[in-house]
Parts: C-alpha cells; sequence; structure tokens
C-alpha cells in the first residue's frame, strides 16, 4: 500500500471514529438546581446515549421534557436531568402515586420510567409529569467532567 492510500485510510478511519463517537456520547451542561447537591447549575457531564432498557435504578438520565396538553404552554429546557428512581417492572414509588394512573403497590409498567429530581422542592419531574417514556430517553450520565474539560 503506498503513502497516499495509507493516509486516505487512515483518515476515514479517524473521522468515521470521530462521528461514531458524537453519535454516541454528548456533553450536557446542567441548567437549574433540580439535582443539588448531587449536580450545580452549570455543570457539564459526559452523556452515553442509551435506550431505556440500559436505565437502571439510581443512574442519572439525561430525558426529553413532557410534550402535548397543559406542557405545550410551559416554556421548558431542551433536556432534563434527573434520578432513575424505578425502572419498568419496579414498584410505582409512593411519592408519584398521584401523577400516574397506578394504584399503591402496582408495578412501572414496560416502556416507562419514573424520574426524579435530588432537590424535589424545585424540580420538574415525575412528582408531576407521571412517567417518562422510553422515546424521551437521550441517555446516561457516565460522569460529571472536570471545569474546562
Amino acid at each position: 500500500m503506498n503513502l497516499a492510500v495509507a493516509g486516505a485510510v487512515l483518515l476515514t478511519l479517524t473521522v468515521g471514529g470521530v462521528v461514531l463517537v458524537r453519535h454516541r456520547y454528548v456533553v450536557v451542561t446542567v441548567v437549574g438546581v433540580s439535582m443539588l447537591p448531587t449536580l450545580a447549575d452549570g455543570d457539564r457531564v459526559l452523556v452515553r446515549r442509551s435506550a431505556l432498557a440500559r436505565v437502571r435504578t439510581g443512574d442519572l438520565v439525561v430525558s426529553r421534557p413532557p410534550a402535548g396538553g397543559r406542557w405545550d404552554a410551559v416554556t421548558l429546557p431542551t433536556w432534563l436531568i434527573k434520578r432513575a428512581v424505578a425502572v419498568p417492572g419496579d414498584p410505582v414509588p409512593a411519592h408519584v402515586v398521584l401523577a400516574v394512573p397506578e394504584r399503591p403497590g402496582a408495578r412501572v409498567p414496560p416502556g416507562r420510567v419514573v424520574l426524579l429530581g435530588d432537590n424535589p422542592a424545585d424540580s420538574l419531574d415525575s412528582r408531576f409529569c407521571g412517567y417518562f417514556r422510553a422515546h424521551q430517553i437521550v441517555g446516561v450520565v457516565v460522569r460529571r467532567l472536570a471545569h474546562g474539560d
């Protein structure tokens, strides 16, 4: 293989790798105080794009906000960062029962997840929105980034 062909192959592999990484991961900046004390306004996190099936109880999750009905009249951020407190098959937490159609003791149905902010006094989450649906899940937080990363 000559040097020009080897360079073209290396360039193609590098570009392909960058595209793959950018498709798989996204950096998200925290806006607001709903995740205090875990995450503060301005913190940045690395998020691995994932389907609901990869979300585990306790994970920090990035999701799209609720839409439709009353939510269309409210200005919401592009994405929300919340903690998954119940995934499909887990018991529905008592403090969200009023916002979901299930009774206490019921299980979270397939394709749904219960997301709560760590700062319940200032969080738009499942206590108000009910379940978040699988199509709303963007991914799971992998780690907080140091300032300047």
